[in-house]
């Protein structure tokens, strides 16, 4: 019987790239000269930590970041940016989290979603994922373009699709 797994995963090389790559860029602008600002991915805690001078450049450094993973195809829907803080010595700091899976609620919107198209799949969570079996392929096929039309508010990726 025909199966795919519906997950949300992050290419963490790619973000590193982009990490670096807004680094680069930062360091090269004129508005941000004579200027601290740190940008620190950290792998095991899956977040990125943004420390700067004020306000206007933290939002600007989270814009860049955001069109280096654009550019590298790591989805923005799977950055949590999370509010400016104050930090020591005048300076501003922004945490972005990392999300990767996807949550029990959003796995039950989906289910309910594949049920409610009336085709001959079956959908199952499997603890962070979605597993769609069925008897053709075309009907998981069809059932992925219409996950794909929908926003659930996670990055969708079909794994593991078996014949």
């Amino acid at each position: 019987m025909p199966s795919l797994d519906i997950v949300s995963k992050v290419d963490m090389q790619a973000l590193d790239n982009a990490v670096n790559n807004t680094k680069r860029q930062i360091a090269t602008r004129f508005d941000f000269k004579n200027v601290v600002s740190e940008i620190i991915l950290d792998k095991k805690k899956k977040a990125i930590n943004v420390t700067t001078g004020d306000d206007w450049k933290a939002k600007e450094i989270i814009s860049i970041l955001t069109g280096q993973c654009v550019r590298l195809h790591v989805n923005p829907k799977s950055l949590d940016v999370k509010p400016i803080e104050m930090a020591a010595h005048g300076t501003v700091k922004v945490d972005v989290l990392i999300k990767e899976g996807i949550s029990k609620e959003t796995c039950q919107k989906m289910v309910k979603f594949i049920k409610g198209l009336n085709m001959k799949v079956q959908p199952t969570i499997q603890e962070e994922q979605v597993r769609i079996t069925g008897k053709q392929i075309d009907d998981l096929r069809e059932v992925m373009q219409k996950l794909t039309e929908q926003d659930f508010g996670v990055p969708l990726q079909f794994v593991n699709m078996k014949s």
